[in-house]
């Protein structure tokens, strides 16, 4: 029991330092030797814990995918209303960039080297992710809560101006993560809500 213990602390131990390694360095230019280096052990060692490289990025990628895709399930069968649970989805992604920033960026960034079948299922996630989201403004602007804009666009500008934390990590941060939150959240609602009619 103890052993195994052990390997799991290790092997989340490994997870991490691939995450701030891939995030510094990128996917490609990572190798298993670096891995090693950063850990203080043979690369030989590594294969103890983990299969490969590829197999670090599919959970780094998939690990994320999955806290989306279950604030949305949760989300989706609260009494909310279409406004509530898009600044609360809004909100969700920004804490995950702030809080999970390293994680996010290798996700954002090289998913794409993923390989089959696991690239095309990530790519199903994503876009099942961004129609379930579609589906909750679509249904604000039946209900007359959101403006009449194109869902696709709204969608898209959302997530990459929460992508766009990326610059407030490499900046001097003259503003704190709260105060990041509360005003881009408070922009982007904005920028879709229907200020024409106020909802029965």
């Amino acid at each position: 029991m103890a052993i195994s213990t052990k390997k799991i602390a290790r092997k989340a131990q490994i997870q991490a330092k691939a995450v701030s390694l891939f995030s510094e360095k990128g996917y490609n230019a990572s190798s298993m030797r670096h891995l090693a280096e950063n850990m203080g052990m043979e690369a030989a060692s590594l294969y103890n814990h983990i299969n490969s490289k590829q197999d670090l990025l599919h959970e780094i990628c998939f690990s994320i995918a999955a806290a989306f895709v279950k604030q949305l399930d949760e989300l989706e069968k609260s009494n909310q209303t279409e406004v509530e649970k898009v600044e609360q989805i809004i909100r969700f992604h920004i804490q995950m960039m702030l809080e999970q920033f390293e994680k996010m960026y290798v996700s954002n960034r090289d998913w794409k080297h993923l390989k089959e079948p696991y690239l095309s299922a990530y790519v199903g996630e994503r876009r099942n992710y961004e129609k379930r989201f579609s589906a909750i403004i679509e249904k604000g602007i039946e209900k007359q809560l959101f403006a009449e804009r194109n869902t696709y666009v709204t969608v898209l500008t959302i997530l990459s101006a929460v992508r766009g934390i990326e610059f407030w990590h490499k900046s001097k941060k003259r503003i704190s993560a709260g105060e990041l939150e509360n005003e881009l959240t408070s922009l982007l609602m904005a920028g879709i809500i229907n200020t024409r009619q106020v909802p029965i």
